[in-house]
């Protein structure tokens, strides 16, 4: 099989790809140049070129399309017939087939089904008006457009009716799943075969299952020719009783039984719109002897009538033959006239009362059986039109009528009044009457449109970006779940979307600096008051960030990062303490968030001694115990770095001496590095840095400013002072804007 994909036909179609491959074709999507337009070209496959029989039946299809016209079958605009090359134009159609949103709904809801169904038939009855049968109607050659609509397709084993209605010889012609009996069998065909497949197709779109399954082709041919499909309501008990009628009467393999006509089948339907409660009466009773009518009395003279001689009552006058008995009761003949006329008196009498009460009101009160209002027109046909009747009418809405139609009532039609309660409850249609829109938050946007227009609501699509709900499902209505809206009003139903989202890239290990400007160039952002954590990363790294990478996010979104301050997550601390003058060894304990961490035996010399110790927090509590009592006591915050040792406090003094103290020199006009060095070579080891901005070039870079803030109290101290080594020193360096 060549494949045309690339190439141009007759200089003007343009192939671009393939879209469907059938028994005889190739279906390829086109470009036409000169109307400038996408078309489906099917061109009939090389191997059949020489076989005139499917010649003839590709020719047929063309043949037979090429007549029609109509909103529901796709479009022909133009055929070639060559010897090297036959193929056929026609209008391109985006959608899925039937059988594709079948198979995804699982089974379709009775206004979708009637709503295909009714279009799949206005199609096969413009078709057969001109004379052509379908013979292959299957979900498969239904194609369903984005709106709604549909369109019958492959006409590819069509017959004109008026010519050819024989099935071929060798084999039945349509899927086996779908074909009449007739059609199974080789029989003659005509548009009953086309009705007996739209049955099928109906049963398969109520249900989502085929009639008839098998594992073989044959099999299935044997079943649509001798077995009853299983009824739809079992399958399905919501179904009414009316549409399980049309579908079985269009399945009937009797074809005197079955529809005779597209239109037929459609008039059934418009009528099972009006009124789903319907039940047809397809049982048809043909009299063969037409009803007699008597004649009225003033007419003719009714005939006598004549009873079997073994049932005839003896007239006997008095006097006849028997006398009377002593009590003067009749007897004999007597008694038998007796009885006779009392007979006759019954008989007239009930006569005259089944007068009464079939052709008068007298024992019979008006409207005593409940009237038909389905299916009428309220304000033409039943308003005031029934004085002797309670009438209360119930607005409701319903997009299977009318505006003003009864489309139910309570009591049913032929039913009698309870008493002479003659009070009747009939249900008209007001699709101007509000409704409530139902919740659909969270629904598949499918389902939900579905759910909606089940209830008459006409439904609008708006995908909008979100990086919470899932793709497709539903975010909001407008109108609003549970307010109240007219059928005429359309819902716009806001269902997730990611196709304006933004995918967060990975900045993990990127300096801030360069994270900002990456995320900038996306449209997103990093968090100004990020957080900053000890980590054994250079200072300035990001080591974490939310959203992650991958994740889809909205334009705009600042990412939660966390940021490496350049401390270890362990850091050390060494404690100078001095030790009692006691002059023998005692027993040295040191305990870090009241955990034992050093344990020894020092000479208490009255010297400085100096330990060290780890941690990872801030504020941590250090106790030093000399000989199982409380010496000294400080607070360590190890996520600076160096570690700052805070509220030394020697126990038997209650403050820090005897720290030792050091006189504070001056280092402003120092950059930061050789102020650093000049107050640790002084013991002051415990500086903090801050930064303030300046324009002037001598100031960048240099400390302007000191402050010890030390716990005696002391704010200010720029030199000859003495204060212990273990204050905090605050230096202020000057530094550019930008830096």
């Amino acid at each position: 099989m060549e494949n045309y994909t690339g190439k141009r036909l007759d200089g003007r179609y343009e192939i671009q790809e393939v879209i469907g491959v059938g028994g005889m074709a190739v279906v390829y999507k086109a470009y036409d140049n000169i109307d400038d337009r996408i078309v489906a070209v099917k061109i009939l496959k090389d191997e059949f070129l020489a076989n005139e029989e499917f010649r003839r039946r590709f020719k047929n299809e063309s043949k037979a399309i090429s007549l029609l016209s109509h909103p529901n079958i796709v479009k022909v605009y133009n055929v070639n017939y060559g010897d090297r090359l036959q193929y056929i134009v026609m209008e391109y159609v985006e959608g899925i087939t039937l059988k594709e949103y079948i198979e995804q709904q699982g089974h379709l809801g009775i206004k979708e089904t009637i709503h295909f169904t009714t279009q799949i038939l206005r199609a096969l009855q413009h078709a057969h008006d001109k004379g052509i049968i379908h013979r292959d109607i299957k979900p498969q050659n239904i194609l369903l457009l984005s709106n709604g609509n549909i369109k019958v397709t492959d006409f590819g084993i069509a017959r004109f009716s008026y010519s050819d209605t024989k099935t071929m010889t060798d084999s039945a012609i349509g899927s086996v799943h779908y074909i009449s009996p007739e059609q199974a069998k080789g029989d003659s065909i005509d548009e009953r075969t086309d009705v007996y497949s739209v049955g099928v197709v109906m049963y398969e779109m109520l249900t989502g299952k085929l009639p008839f399954v098998s594992d073989n082709s044959v099999s299935v041919a044997l079943m649509q020719l001798q077995s009853d499909a299983r009824s739809i309501r079992e399958i399905n008990p919501n179904i009414p009783i009316g549409l399980e009628q049309i579908v079985k009467r269009s399945m009937s393999k009797d074809t005197k039984s079955r529809y005779q006509t597209a239109s037929e089948m459609l008039l059934d339907i418009e009528e099972f719109k009006r009124n789903p409660n319907i039940q047809f009466q397809h049982n048809y009773f043909i009299d063969t002897e037409p009803t007699k009518f008597a004649q009225k009395s003033n007419e003719r003279a009714a005939a006598p009538v004549r009873m079997p001689p073994e049932q005839q009552v003896p007239i006997v006058l008095p006097g006849d033959g028997d006398d009377d008995d002593d009590d003067g009761a009749p007897r004999g003949r007597a008694g038998f006239i007796v009885v006779g006329i009392l007979i006759g008196l019954i008989v007239v009498g009930l006569g005259v009362f089944a007068a009464l009460y079939f052709f008068t009101d007298t024992f019979n009160p008006q409207y005593e059986t409940v009237p038909n209002f389905i299916g009428m027109n309220y304000e033409q046909e039943i308003k005031d039109k029934f004085p002797a009747l309670s009438i209360e009418v119930i607005l409701e809405a319903n997009d299977l009528y009318e505006d003003g139609i009864v489309f139910n009532q309570d009591p049913a039609a032929g039913r009698n009044f309870v008493s002479a309660n003659k009070d009747v409850k009939i249900y008209v249609v007001d699709n101007d009457k509000p409704i409530t829109v139902p919740d659909v938050t969270g629904m598949n946007w499918e389902k939900a449109k579905i759910k909606l227009e089940d209830l008459g609501f006409t439904t609008n699509l708006l995908p909008i970006p979100s990086a919470v709900v899932d793709y497709g499902n539903v975010i909001k209505t407008a109108p609003a779940a549970d307010t109240e809206a007219s059928l005429d009003q359309i819902i716009t139903i806001y269902y997730a979307s990611d196709d304006e989202l933004i995918e967060v890239p990975n900045i993990i290990g990127d300096q801030v600096t360069f994270a900002t400007e990456k995320l900038e160039s996306m449209q997103l952002a990093i968090v100004t008051d990020y957080e900053q954590v000890n980590s054994d990363k250079p200072k300035g790294t990001i080591i974490s960030q939310n959203p992650e990478e991958g994740d889809k996010v909205m334009p705009g979104t600042r990412v939660q990062i966390v940021v490496s301050n350049g401390v270890p997550s362990q850091m050390t601390a060494t404690v100078t303490i001095r030790l009692p003058n006691e002059g023998n060894a005692q027993s040295f304990n040191v305990y870090v968030n009241n955990e034992s961490k050093i344990t020894n035996s020092i000479l208490m010399d009255g010297t400085d001694y100096s330990f060290t110790i780890e941690g990872s927090d801030s504020n941590v509590p250090v106790k030093v115990l000399i000989n199982g009592s409380l010496y000294y006591s400080c607070n360590v915050d190890f996520t600076k770095n160096p570690a700052v040792i805070s509220n030394s406090v020697y126990a038997l003094t209650g403050n820090s001496s005897p720290v030792a103290s050091q006189t504070l020199p001056s280092v402003i006009g120092l950059s930061e590095e050789a102020a650093r060095m000049q107050l640790a070579s002084a013991g002051f080891k415990n500086v903090k840095v801050t930064y303030a901005e300046t324009l002037d070039v001598d100031k960048n870079g240099k400390v302007t400013a000191q402050n010890p803030a030390s716990p005696s109290g002391i704010t200010s101290l720029t030199g000859g002072d003495k204060i212990p080594v273990d204050t905090e020193i605050t230096l202020t360096v000057g530094q550019f804007p930008g830096v």
